[in-house]
């Protein structure tokens, strides 16, 4: 209509790609090992009821798998075979209360992980608690929650009750994944294990997220060439 001399929307660019924008500017908050302790100890040491013991868990899953909010709403205890825990759907929470269950966020997200012994020993005692508090009790209760998930909102109010009272910074439920990325970064696992373990689509972004983090090994890069030598 020449009210303007040009479209300011032309400055934008395109539209990219959620799964392709680069992370690695962004600050990753997250709890180091230590820190994680301090904090599931208050969720451990509150918890009274089968409920209370349910947002225990939900954490323990977050730090160990380092899966998403609403796959881990999604387990059910027939996803759990011996060490194995397969992610294979998702659960999103409406504002009336409803439940969405929907497939995992893309086709990487349908994966099988191997589950550590520390939480194996957590889920195994979850089971029989549930299964002892509830008659309804079947394979395809939640395991985090029951007949039905945990909600969103409790969960959050859970995580900054927990970390006030552990006397450490809040992070977003979300965060708990970088948590889990950070500390395998920290030991030096694969950059793609870390996106599978994750559900990445493109290891790319894994690493554009957490390339930072790994320690410098320019040092130990040069120490191997200078052993080989004609001289």
């Amino acid at each position: 209509m020449d009210y303007i001399p040009k479209n300011p929307l032309t400055v934008l660019g395109n539209f990219k790609d959620p799964e392709q924008i680069d992370k690695s500017a962004e600050v990753l908050h997250y709890y180091t090992p230590e820190q994680f302790l301090a904090y599931i100890t208050i969720a451990h040491d509150t918890a009274v009821t089968c409920v209370d013991w349910g947002y225990y868990v939900f954490f323990n899953i977050a730090f160990y798998t380092g899966a998403r909010k609403g796959e881990i709403n999604a387990l059910k205890w027939s996803d759990i075979e011996g060490n194995i825990m397969h992610i294979r759907r998702s659960i999103s929470q409406k504002v009336k209360g409803d439940d969405i269950e929907t497939p995992p966020k893309n086709k990487s997200s349908y994966r099988d992980l191997q589950i550590p012994e520390p939480l194996i020993k957590i889920l195994s005692e979850h089971k029989k608690r549930q299964q002892e508090t509830s008659k309804l009790f079947s394979e395809e209760y939640r395991i985090c929650g029951g007949e039905r998930p945990l909600r969103d909102t409790s969960i959050e109010n859970k995580n900054k009750a927990f970390a006030k009272t552990a006397d450490l910074p809040h992070i977003r439920i979300h965060d708990f994944r970088h948590t889990h990325a950070s500390l395998l970064v920290n030991e030096g696992i694969n950059i793609q294990e870390i996106a599978r373990r994750l559900g990445h689509a493109d290891v790319q972004m894994t690493w554009n997220t957490y390339s930072h983090l790994y320690p410098r090994e320019e040092e130990r890069a040069v120490e191997i060439l200078n052993k080989i030598s004609l001289i």
